[in-house]
């Protein structure tokens, strides 16, 4: 195996930092030139640094002559590039004979490309980050081996959470941003969450999402909460539950975070669909009084616990002043901003992780079945502690999978064609194998069947 195998990565940005190291690490074993691509080469040179494996490319994916040439000169691509852009990547893997690596969920239009992709023999490989991707792994592990043994599932759920690790827990919602800040301030935004439950057909509004938790214990981390994700039920036919009675998944928080972050979702603050007038000059108070009834006298702070009904002495008011957004001196300093964004630059200004900061990836599967007549359940969890800033939980739970996936088709052990996500036998064993070499680790324990549950008798 002397011929130099190129590996070109599309897009340099934080998720992308353990990746790279893997692949870079490997690059002389494995006879490897990681092309590490980006609009920012500055970007790009950082992170490949002066390894002689490693060469940046500065690389404008709109600019189709160069995407092409440089896919062209690939052997596998690696998209790390925002989903909408995916399918153009995607097209010309496909009209230059390339397999290809996402962590994004797949989309209709790159699903229709599945029968052209087949039919060249190659691997469009998407789903396998963190969530999608390491969840649908071990998941469908465990749910394999109990259909292989003869059991029938009757329960799956499963929950994963961006957290701050507890020794950088330092704010009362126990909380901090480890990704898009933005994505946390409008998720569950646009439709109801739905899910199944003993059989029964189960919705969420929006505005009754934060009110709905499960309470979830992981040894050794203690309680967290769980609220519902907007769609579970397209899981039964990726994980072939068709018949399934209980399917749920959710995103993990501390307790006591979702009662707290209802009071934004109450107020309006979390609203993405218009823009707030002199929103450059105002202050987080005044943006905190834009939604409260008008009074002569009272002050922001009463008006807003007569209206919620929070006492002084209530743990979610020192939350709220924890955040400073009764400050009349805090400019939001944003032209034409929706609710969304001000209320996103107010976070952001208490929940950025420091420089000595933790982040901390929590996954928990619940799964119920039938054996022989007795009803069993299993949980299966890992926690991940990132390194630094750089080797953050999440870059390493999302960049891991990704690039051991890479490595194995381009050696041929993944060779399954087509476009998929990763719930075969033949792809997620040996990267869940190699995740727990470093150090991704699934425990697994027996508890009670909890899937009955007598005070939902009538459903």
């Amino acid at each position: 195996m002397n011929t130099i195998r190129k590996i070109l990565i599309i897009g340099a940005g934080r998720s992308a930092s353990s990746l790279i190291k893997y692949l870079l690490d490997k690059s002389e074993s494995e006879n490897l030139q990681i092309i590490l691509s980006d609009i920012s080469l500055e970007s790009a040179q950082e992170k490949i640094g002066n390894h002689p494996n490693g060469r940046a490319l500065k690389l404008n994916i709109f600019d189709e002559v160069a995407r092409k040439e440089a896919i062209k000169q690939a052997d596998i691509v690696v998209s790390m590039l925002p989903a909408r852009f995916h399918l153009g990547v995607a097209k010309d893997c496909l009209a230059f004979g390339k397999n290809m690596v996402t962590a994004s969920y797949v989309s209709k239009e790159l699903r229709e490309l599945d029968e052209a992709v087949k039919s060249k023999n190659l691997v469009f490989m998407n789903e396998i980050g963190l969530d999608p991707g390491i969840d649908h792994m071990s998941a469908m592990q465990i749910i394999d081996r109990i259909r292989d043994n003869g059991g029938k599932l009757l329960l799956f759920e499963s929950f994963t959470g961006g957290l701050v690790a507890p020794e950088s827990d330092d704010n009362l919602w126990h909380y901090k941003f480890t990704w898009n800040p933005r994505n946390v301030v409008v998720a569950g935004q646009g439709s109801a969450a739905k899910f199944i439950q003993e059989g029964k057909y189960k919705y969420i509004p929006y505005q009754k999402l934060f009110r709905r938790t499960e309470i979830l214990s992981i040894d050794g981390y203690g309680k967290f909460e769980a609220l519902a994700n907007r769609d579970s039920l397209s899981y039964r036919e990726e994980y072939n539950l068709q018949d399934i009675l209980t399917l749920y998944r959710g995103t993990i928080r501390r307790v006591g975070f979702s009662k707290a972050w209802n009071i934004f979702v109450q107020l309006g603050m979390t609203d993405d669909s218009y823009t707030m007038e002199g929103s450059e000059t105002m202050s987080f108070r005044e943006f905190t009084n834009s939604f409260l009834p008008y009074h002569p006298f009272d002050s922001v702070e009463l008006k807003l616990r007569s209206y919620l009904k929070i006492d002084q002495d209530d743990i979610l008011w020192e939350k709220l002043e924890e955040l400073d957004i009764f400050n009349p001196n805090k400019i939001v300093g944003l032209k034409n901003a929706t609710p969304a964004q001000i209320l996103q630059k107010i976070l952001m200004n208490e929940w950025t992780l420091k420089e000595d900061d933790k982040d901390m990836i929590v996954m928990l599967h619940k799964f119920g079945y039938e054996y022989k007549g007795e009803k069993k359940q299993i949980e299966s969890s890992t926690v991940v502690i990132g390194e630094d800033q750089t080797f953050t939980a999440m870059a390493k739970t999302v960049g891991l999978p990704v690039a051991i996936a890479t490595l194995k088709i381009l050696n041929g052990d993944i060779k399954t064609p087509g476009v998929q996500i990763p719930t075969s036998k033949e792809v997620y064993e040996p990267i869940l194998n190699e995740l727990a070499d470093n150090g991704i680790i699934f425990t697994e324990k027996k508890v009670p069947y909890l899937g009955y549950n007598p005070d939902t008798i009538n459903g």
